[in-house]
């Protein structure tokens, strides 16, 4: 089963070593068994990888749905969680706000 790009830094100047696949630019090796497993990458709008318990900021004001409070450019959301199965969505906390699910399209990591 061949693998087209790195699971760690998404590059795609990747070999097969024996059992294993090794990328040439990072140097990480992979099983063909774990990158399956973990094919989802989340990204930011820079195309920096999230994971949970980052801390991200929003590039721009968003109306947020059944409150008067928008959130504002430059607001902290810290603590992310990781929506399962869905690389375009995070949820997290904001100082006035909880329960936020934000598009990773409006957010930079920290």
């Amino acid at each position: 089963m061949p693998t087209s790009s790195c699971p760690q830094c998404s590059l795609e100047n990747v070999y097969p070593d024996g059992a294993l696949w090794v990328c040439a630019d990072c140097g990480h090796e992979w099983s063909p068994d774990e990158a399956a497993e973990s094919a989802l990458v989340v990204r930011d709008s820079n195309g920096n990888v999230l994971v949970a318990g980052d801390t991200v900021t929003v590039i721009k004001d968003l109306k947020v749905k059944g409150s008067s409070i928008p959130l504002k450019q430059g607001t902290v959301i810290r603590n992310i969680r990781l929506v399962e199965d869905d690389a375009e969505h995070i949820e997290g906390n904001s100082d006035k706000i909880k329960g936020l699910v934000l598009k990773t399209c409006f957010l930079r990591k920290a």
